[in-house]
């Protein structure tokens, strides 16, 4: 058997049509959408997916602002562009790329920008709205996720779902997504102690855990969703996931590639939680 492959560059253009759509309508009213990237250093990676973040907002009729700061830059000269862009009217998501340098408490910077135009989905109060269940900014790569299920008419509800990871950003908020469409959801991480056992009883498995294709073929359960969260770049310069391809896409349903897979989404839905923020604010103007 030979899985069938989730194709998240096909499914990212068709979304991202619909989106650059909506931004022309309101484009119409008077609202152009905007979204604002604090980039600090020269991390070659960040600058690889800041450059790909404006390029995605241009091509969809969004204004994008760039602002970079030296690497040894003070953290209150971020934290002074974070509170301008928050009191520009023009401007309805803005996010500052991690990681950050050494002198910057991260938590302090993602709580700075204000919850309405947190597109990224990582503050406090959204993240609380997301456990409550209630309308929040979510997210983004674990809504790519729910996005690409939902595409593959995947029934989660009644599902074993095994999340690999646990950090703020994938992990815990992928969990709570899939327990709010009726999966039964366990969370695996390092202190794990029978990882095995639990991906080879799971119909989705979700791997977020920084790994080179740590998750093998022998470790899932026959016909079984795999979802490959992770990015790494091998020693000869190739991309990989945290799932070993070859090997899980014999055992698996259906299953991600990377890259061309829960990538392009995370950047989609980044576009689509801009263009909300900005629908709110052509809304409260009407």
């Amino acid at each position: 058997m030979s899985a069938r492959i989730i194709d998240g560059n096909a499914l990212s253009q068709k979304v991202r049509e619909d989106i650059a759509q909506g931004a022309a309508e309101l484009i119409k009213q008077g609202v152009q959408p905007c979204l604002a990237v604090i980039l600090v250093g020269d991390n070659p990676a960040s600058a690889v997916y800041v450059r790909n973040k404006v390029n995605a907002c241009e091509k969809a009729g969004f204004r994008s602002l760039k602002f970079t700061f030296p690497v040894e830059v003070a953290p209150d000269e971020v934290f002074d562009k974070i509170a301008e862009l928050n009191a520009d009217p023009s401007v309805h998501g803005i996010l500052v790329q991690l990681p950050l340098p050494r002198q910057f408490d991260e938590n302090k910077v993602l709580e700075a920008i204000s919850p309405e135009k947190d597109v990224d989905g990582f503050h406090a109060e959204n993240f609380g709205l997301l456990l409550q269940g209630r309308k929040s900014f979510y997210p983004c790569t674990p809504w790519g996720v729910m996005k690409m299920l939902e595409a593959e008419n995947v029934q989660l509800s009644g599902m074993e779902a095994v999340v690999i990871g646990r950090s703020n950003i994938v992990g815990k908020p992928m969990a709570v997504m899939l327990l709010s469409q009726g999966a039964t959801v366990t969370v695996c991480h390092s202190k794990t102690r029978d990882l095995h056992f639990h991906t080879r009883r799971a119909d989705l498995v979700v791997a977020a855990i920084g790994k080179p294709r740590f998750l093998t073929g022998d470790m899932i359960k026959p016909g079984a969703v795999v979802i490959d969260v992770g990015i790494n770049r091998l020693p000869d310069g190739k991309l990989c996931g945290d799932v070993d391809f070859e090997s899980a896409r014999e055992v698996a349903g259906a299953i991600t590639p990377v890259p061309g897979g829960v990538g392009p989404m995370t950047i989609t839905m980044l576009l689509a939680n801009t263009l909300e923020s900005a629908r709110r604010v052509a809304a409260a103007k009407a």
